[in-house]
């Protein structure tokens, strides 16, 4: 009885957070196997099946050199989960200690960091991320994973101090230094573990966040130097291949694309 009560009472997710998690999972899945499951290889040349539409050898057509688009995109999804993935471990793993440090020793140490994470944040995120891949002739993965990472640790040290601040007032955090535990066995044992929470979200919502970032300095050519990331690919579509995608979706969806408003 007691049992069924305690499974009644368990949280359960919305139809939304359901959708989220979904979407994360595929994301994932197409990240770490997409290369194996991609029908061919993303930089194949077929000069002769170039603009092919849906069929059941292209699932998702070819582009004017023939690559085929399903394959260039599971590739792709290997790049953005590589760099997601090391971006939001590596701002996390920063911003959490350094939001921690400056909430539970405060005075000095918080407003200088307060004041680092101020200033960067008051710089615009993506003009500093174009500053910094720009000084290289070829970017590479690397570059921009620290060209990220560099700014994107702030919203998690500001998320970790707010936290810290309530936390080193609780009765379990003064009875630990009452009873002589020291600064750091304080910080790892009894905050940390309690900000594993809001930084989770803070996390879900940075895999996104970098995502959107790294397809746009692809996009912009400032990205890793392949030809299959997802922004490469929204740049090097042309307006031919957009008008033929266009032409084969649905009969409704093609007319209001192709159709000319009336004023």
């Amino acid at each position: 009885m007691s049992q069924h009560r305690h499974s009644s009472a368990a949280p359960r997710l919305s139809p939304s957070a359901w959708t989220g998690l979904s979407l994360l999972c595929l994301f994932i899945f197409a990240g770490v196997f997409g290369p194996w499951l991609a029908p061919y290889a993303p930089d194949r040349i077929d000069l002769d099946g170039a603009f092919l539409p849906l069929s059941e050898d292209h699932w998702l057509g070819t582009d004017q050199n023939g690559h085929d688009v399903l394959s260039q995109m599971l590739y792709g999804a290997r790049i953005a989960l590589v760099i997601s993935g090391s971006v939001v471990f590596i701002c996390a793993t920063v911003g959490v200690l350094i939001g921690v440090i400056a909430g539970y020793y405060g005075g000095k140490i918080d407003e200088f960091l307060m004041r680092v994470v101020d200033i960067l944040m008051a710089f615009p995120g993506i003009l500093l991320n174009i500053a910094i891949v720009a000084t290289v002739a070829q970017p590479g993965v690397g570059v921009l994973i620290f060209a990220l990472a560099l700014n994107g640790w702030v919203g998690y040290a500001r998320v970790a101090r707010g936290q810290v601040l309530s936390l080193r007032e609780r009765e379990y955090v003064i009875a630990a230094r009452c009873v002589g535990a020291g600064s750091l066995r304080i910080m790892r044992k009894h905050i940390i573990p309690n900000l594993l929470s809001p930084i989770t979200v803070q996390m879900t919502f940075g895999f996104g966040g970098v995502i959107l970032v790294e397809a746009s300095l692809s996009f912009l050519g400032l990205g890793p130097q392949v030809g299959y990331s997802w922004g490469a690919l929204l740049r090097a579509r042309t307006p031919q291949e957009c008008r033929s995608l266009i032409e084969q979706c649905p009969p409704t969806i093609a007319h209001l694309g192709t159709e000319p408003q009336k004023r």
